[in-house]
């Protein structure tokens, strides 16, 4: 299954990656067993998937020793490896109870084992921590199953592969078994069915015609400042200059707004500074708006407290209007939970001299150009946030982010999400990174441009505003309670014919 996630992205093996983990939980075993074959594979899966994590390593730039250095980041990928882990752990606990129910169907027990595995991966999305949903095993490569986001997120995708698998295991299952007398072949007939079925729909919608309305020319800087040099006296004089002077030169090539990454600026933002001073005059005199990550608070007075990871618009007469304030924070990079627990035992990775504070969730960023959608790092993992300011009228997507100091695999993957966004919401996406990989998303989620990693980029694309809804953006995530109703019909007939007792 790891194989099939980016960079390597060979999506077919995710077709079967799940089969052999279904397959070993139809048989009754010990609770613990199941979970135990659950946790491992999820081991197998997150952990190779956020091997990426590792590059934390060194952080002796921070003054952390290098003993100390290499276990905050066994720490960071073990815990991210296990949080996912466990929900694998607890699926399997859960195939196997419906393993046990006697007399149960073959179909019952497909659909409910899917109904389960979405809503753990639903459940995950709600907390601080999540990343590797089974749709990103699609992105971007499957361009026709992964149209079948905007029908209800990237849930369905998670589902039909669920479901597949279920299939592939359950005819192995009943082949191999004395007491069933059936073959393989019927179930993979149902597997080549809902896997035709499924491409043939997203190909459908994937040739629809996506009329461009209304063009906007969008400037996008990929700064390249190391983190280990942007918070020194000569990075922030790098990232000052290098902004400015990729602003003016995007500006001069006919850029009508100009996109720079999550924390361009690395300090928090102050009008009265010189070099503030010198952007927003810089600003005014190009007339064209300039879309900011910065740190920011939300007086004037700044309050080490109330500090805030931004994107800020910066208009055609220098004057902040729009603004957006990162929602979904990093643990443990932009705060740390149980701070005062954690924070004796590993310290923290965040680059300011406090803790962020979260945006609030019904933010719009109201742009000289209309709403736009805002997704900044690591937030491109959760759909809903991006769905939420698609139904409030957001008519294209920006993400700014930092993504140092991870390789390019992380990079990838990173990029993988932001096309399932632009996909499920029918926007165009704009994609600024520090270190890379920056890129341009249409709404079938073809990648029009990808930058190279580890570079200083200037580049500008036309985009297109739109207006549509889909039906993820206007119901969520339908698809859940849907399987949950359908496993429930299928249960109460299940117990119906169950013989009744005098």
């Amino acid at each position: 299954m790891s194989l099939a996630a980016p960079p390597l992205s060979f999506w077919p093996l995710a077709w079967a990656g799940l089969a052999p983990l279904w397959g070993v939980l139809g048989s009754r075993l010990p609770w613990r067993t199941s979970f135990l074959y659950g946790l491992l594979w999820g081991v197998g899966f997150y952990g190779s998937v956020l091997s990426w994590i590792t590059a934390l390593h060194p952080l002796t730039w921070m003054g952390v020793p290098w003993l100390g250095s290499i276990a905050i980041a066994a720490f960071a990928w073990s815990f991210v490896t296990l949080w996912g882990a466990v929900t694998v752990g607890a699926w399997a606990v859960g195939l196997q109870v419906l393993t046990r129910i006697k007399g149960i169907s073959t179909a019952t027990k497909i659909v409910a084992g899917t109904t389960l595995w979405c809503f753990l991966e639903v459940l995950r999305n709600q907390t601080p921590l999540d990343w590797a949903s089974l749709a990103l095993t699609q992105s971007p490569n499957n361009l026709w199953i992964l149209q079948l986001s905007q029908i209800s997120g990237q849930l369905v995708i998670a589902a039909l592969l669920a479901a597949f698998n279920g299939l592939l295991a359950e005819g192995y299952l009943a082949s191999v078994s004395n007491a069933a007398h059936r073959s393989l072949g019927p179930f993979l007939a149902s597997a080549c069915i809902l896997a035709l079925g499924a491409h043939s729909l997203g190909a459908l919608l994937f040739i629809q015609p996506s009329p461009q309305l209304t063009p906007l020319n969008i400037g996008l800087i990929q700064g390249n400042v190391p983190t280990r040099v942007k918070l020194t006296p000569e990075g922030i004089r790098q990232a000052w200059e290098g902004y400015l002077i990729g602003y003016q030169t995007l500006v001069n090539q006919g850029a009508e707004a100009v996109l720079t990454p999550e924390g361009a600026i690395p300090a928090i933002w102050n009008p009265q500074t010189a070099q503030s001073t010198l952007l927003t005059q810089t600003v005014k005199s190009a007339g064209v708006p300039l879309w900011l990550g910065t740190f920011a608070t939300d007086s004037q007075r700044p309050s080490l407290s109330q500090v805030t990871q931004t994107l800020m618009e910066i208009n055609r007469q220098g004057v902040v209007t729009g603004r957006y304030n990162k929602i979904q924070l990093v643990p443990l990079g932009e705060y740390l939970p149980l701070a005062s627990l954690v924070g004796q035992i590993i310290g923290r990775l965040s680059p300011l001299d406090s803790y962020l504070v979260p945006g609030a969730p019904d933010q719009q960023f109201v742009t000289s150009f209309g709403p736009a959608i805002v997704g900044i790092c690591y937030e491109s993992a959760y759909g809903r946030l991006f769905r939420e300011q698609a139904r409030q009228g957001g008519e294209f997507i920006l993400t700014a982010s930092n993504n140092d100091p991870y390789p390019p695999r992380m990079m990838a993957q990173h990029h993988a999400l932001d096309v399932i966004r632009a996909i499920e919401s029918d926007r165009w996406a704009v994609r600024a990174t520090n270190t890379g990989l920056s890129g341009i998303v249409d709404p079938k989620g073809r990648t029009v441009w990808l930058g190279k990693p580890h570079t200083y980029t200037l580049h500008q694309a036309t985009i297109y505003r739109r207006q549509t809804r889909t039906p993820y953006t206007r119901w969520g995530n339908w698809a859940l309670p849907s399987l949950a109703g359908i496993s429930l019909l299928l249960f109460l007939k299940h117990f119906s014919f169950l013989p009744r007792r005098n």
